[in-house]
């Protein structure tokens, strides 16, 4: 597939997999991207799933033609992008690798060589001419691995992102972009927002007129939209205003308490309230969802003396990714000791400037009045 006149695609689409690094559902499959650039000298950038080594390595042969790659240049050491280097440096013999220190380091653990008579090493801001051309390697540590580089192109002003910008879902799919990029920006970044805000202040320094990532499609209109997404996404801003409610429920009380409050949250003017039974949903969407609406209701049961096994699992997701700067409620129910809420609140106490609602309600067994109605004083303070 051509991108530019001399750049072009040679990626690959992955319908067969299931679960993006065994616990991602991706019912759109996922795209392998790779890219050839041709110029005086043709750079290869990243390889794909190894499960694709033959149509990767023969998309590649397509776009080269009679040519031989100068280089190939490694972003990222996760297997569904660095899983062919020995094949193709195989297939390849005078191919020099351009990559991080930290990536050779890497290649050895997983190939048993670092192939160091044919290593370019690179550092921030390290350039390489092809040609017409001048590539800028920018180092993009922990985004979302220590050895990543973005590469960006001078003659066709493409960055390269790596990981950056990606998204779940197979190119041959038509779907919105911003549902499983967030999705998975939030599932595999989201922790490392600093390093984001970095490379984001790094990429603003040159002009971009296109995004090549190693998911998801090649962004190449409004531009501004999706650097504005990810500006928000990793400073943990709120993008929509909305509401959040996340519930466990183990004979249906719980989620009696939970579709009331949704009701009156709705019949009260919130302009969007988002249901997760945690037991049951996408665990990444509910994620999803919590980082991008400004307020968060969790409601749960108090189980073990603690809380369900999947309302755990849910704040532990958060916490792990920096949940923070949200406004957060709490509805525990327990049929002689509620301490869920407690329980609760201390898993959150690490994450930054989140404020929690007075209200807190507490069900004995099920609703009842005096409940329903600490019920409608929550949906009172959610909506203010």
């Amino acid at each position: 597939m051509e991108i530019t006149n001399t750049i072009q695609y040679v990626g690959v689409n992955d319908h067969e997999i299931d679960l993006f690094e065994g616990q991602y559902v991706v019912e759109n499959g996922m795209a392998y991207n790779s890219y050839v650039i041709l110029d005086e000298k043709i750079a290869v950038l990243d390889t794909v799933d190894a499960h694709f080594k033959d149509e990767w390595l023969n998309n590649v042969k397509t776009a080269v033609a009679s040519r031989q790659p100068d280089y190939l240049i490694i972003q990222h050491m996760e297997p569904d992008h660095s899983a062919n280097i020995a094949a193709f440096m195989d297939a390849y013999k005078e191919t020099k690798i351009v990559a991080s220190a930290k990536a050779f380091v890497m290649m050895a653990q997983f190939f048993g060589t670092d192939f160091k008579d044919r290593q370019v090493i690179v550092k921030d801001g390290d350039t390489l001419s092809l040609g017409a051309r001048t590539l800028t390697f920018l180092t993009a540590p922990m985004v979302h691995w220590p050895e990543v580089i973005v590469t960006y192109d001078s003659l066709d002003k493409a960055l390269f992102s790596a990981d950056g910008f990606g998204k779940f879902g197979a190119l041959d799919v038509d779907e919105e972009w911003a549902c499983e990029a967030r999705r998975y920006y939030f599932g595999i970044v989201g922790k490392f927002g600093v390093q984001v805000q970095n490379l984001l202040k790094k990429a603003a320094s040159v002009d971009i007129q296109m995004i090549c990532p190693l998911h998801g499609p090649i962004l190449k209109e409004n531009l501004g939209y999706y650097l504005g997404l990810y500006q928000t996404w990793s400073s943990y801003s709120v993008e929509s205003e909305g509401v959040t409610i996340a519930y466990t429920s183990v004979y249906g009380h719980t989620k009696k308490a939970v579709e009331l409050l949704a009701e009156k949250l709705q019949k009260k003017g919130c302009p969007k309230v988002a249901v997760s039974d945690l037991a049951r949903c996408d665990m990444a969407e509910a994620v999803e969802d919590a980082f991008r609406y400004g307020k968060l209701a969790l409601a749960t049961t108090t189980y073990n003396n603690d809380v369900f096994p999947q309302m755990r699992q849910f704040i532990q997701e958060l916490t792990e990714r920096n949940y923070q700067k949200r406004t957060v409620a709490l509805i525990e129910n327990g049929s002689w000791a509620p301490t869920a809420a407690k329980t609760m609140k201390k898993m959150l106490e690490g994450c930054k400037a989140l404020t929690f609602l007075d209200t807190e309600v507490k069900i004995m067994s099920a609703l009842n009045d005096e409940s329903a109605a600490m019920i409608d004083a929550l949906a009172d303070e959610l909506c203010k």
